[in-house]
């Protein structure tokens, strides 16, 4: 079958673009922007063409299209007038998940993490699981996707634009629910009502694995549900061999031991798969770095929610508890800025960092509000943080001011979920 992806370039069409291929599809793509992602499909023999109609002798058998892409959209117009089946991206993993025994991660954050936790912990048990997850993996070869030929399928389920409610999955394991995608839901009432529609997909048999310390999941439970907690002796013992810093990663670690067990997988193999995990792209990625002739630990990390944020921020001062710690924060989304400001001043108000610098705020095309940018700015934010150690700067004035002023040993937290460590960090020098 010929199967053709717009908005192949997107951590999760880009999953897919791959599990088509190990099921013996021919595969094409298309894109706005080549990419880290588009260059490896293409050395998997993907054709990848920018923004344009394929030149093909004839149709597709299939098109998927990102989340991200409007019914106006060229290409799409072309293949539905061409009565060509269009799927979104979730209407296609929604198809995936019917032919096996799927395992659905959700919640608003630590997604990417337990998903990848879990599936290398079934993958250790001798399981051979089919994992699609939404970040890059060094145990899949630094790739977002992993073949697998047994009945197992292991899925990161997105919240947003209700995506998760096309899952038919016998595991739901959910971390937490927070005030997240508020461009879509709008209020907390329609996340709880979305999730209350995902868990009620499961069937009879299937199990719920909640995280039992989080208020937002009250009210919300029935099925069989393994609930667990972070003040467990267990929470001890995975704090002792995680890899990853931070209370919210031993989160993700009980939540994928909770969702293992259920599956009889031993617990000899579930904590030496956690002991393993090497961590995720963007997920507190860390490295040693040179600039000019300072050498300084850089982390990357994809935070842009304020939970999210604060999480990264007590991880990082934990791990370097005597170290001159540097932040560059870029916001994401002028609405979500809106939507939360006063979570992000209070996030930012008690941060154990030295210094922190807020950039200008990444839009997100497509998922912007006009009237919103006039409401919020870095700038706006940065006047009612009112901290003398942070300030604002332009994106393009960041990296000067970062290489003048940085320290010898220092550490550098580059954050956020739009492009600032395509914009800094490759420019970084790697040491000799």
């Amino acid at each position: 079958m010929k199967i053709h992806l717009i908005g192949i370039g997107g951590i999760g069409v880009s999953a897919l673009a791959q599990y088509y291929l190990s099921q013996g599809h021919e595969v094409t793509g298309s894109d706005l922007v080549m990419s880290e992602i588009t260059d490896y499909l293409k050395k998997m023999g993907v054709s990848i063409t920018l923004n344009k109609l394929q030149k093909v002798s004839k149709n597709p058998d299939l098109v998927v299209y990102s989340p991200a892409i409007k019914k106006d959209n060229p290409e799409l117009k072309y293949y539905l007038k061409n009565n060509v089946r269009c799927l979104s991206y979730p209407e296609a993993l929604g198809e995936l998940t019917k032919k096996y025994f799927t395992i659905a991660v959700s919640g608003a954050h630590g997604k990417s993490t337990t998903t990848a936790m879990l599936g290398l912990i079934l993958l250790k048990a001798g399981l051979d699981p089919t994992i699609i997850v939404g970040t890059k993996l060094k145990e899949f070869g630094n790739t977002n996707f992993r073949p697998g030929k047994s009945k197992y399928l292991v899925i990161e389920a997105c919240e947003y634009d209700s995506s998760f409610l096309h899952y038919q999955p016998q595991i739901i394991v959910i971390t937490n629910i927070d005030k997240e995608h508020l461009d879509y839901f709008k209020n907390l009432s329609n996340i709880l009502k979305a999730f209350k529609d995902f868990i009620s997909r499961l069937p009879k048999t299937g199990v719920l694995v909640v995280n039992g310390d989080d208020k937002n999941i009250e009210g919300l439970l029935n099925f069989k549900v393994q609930k667990f907690f972070l003040n467990q002796n267990e929470a001890v013992n995975i704090k002792k061999i995680l890899k990853v810093p931070g209370n919210h990663n031993i989160y993700n670690a009980l939540a994928a031991m909770t969702a293992a067990r259920e599956l009889k997988i031993d617990d000899d193999v579930i904590f030496k798969a956690l002991s393993e995990y090497k961590g995720s792209w963007r997920r507190f990625e860390e490295s040693d770095e040179v600039i000019g002739v300072k050498r300084i630990k850089l982390i990357n990390d994809y935070g842009h929610h304020p939970t999210e944020i604060r999480a990264t921020l007590q991880a990082v001062r934990e791990k370097y508890p005597d170290k001159k710690i540097w932040c560059v924060f870029q916001p994401h989304q002028h609405q979500r800025t809106f939507n939360l400001f006063d979570d992000f001043v209070k996030v930012f108000n008690l941060a154990p960092i030295d210094n922190i610098i807020i950039t200008d705020i990444y839009d997100v095309k497509g998922r912007e509000i006009k009237m919103i940018n006039k409401k919020v700015s870095s700038k706006i934010l940065v006047k009612k943080i009112n901290k003398k150690n942070l300030s604002y700067l332009p994106l393009a004035n960041v990296e000067k001011y970062v290489r003048k002023n940085i320290k010898e040993g220092d550490v550098l937290l580059i954050m956020g979920a739009g492009d600032i460590y395509e914009k800094l960090s490759m420019k970084i020098e790697k040491p000799a």
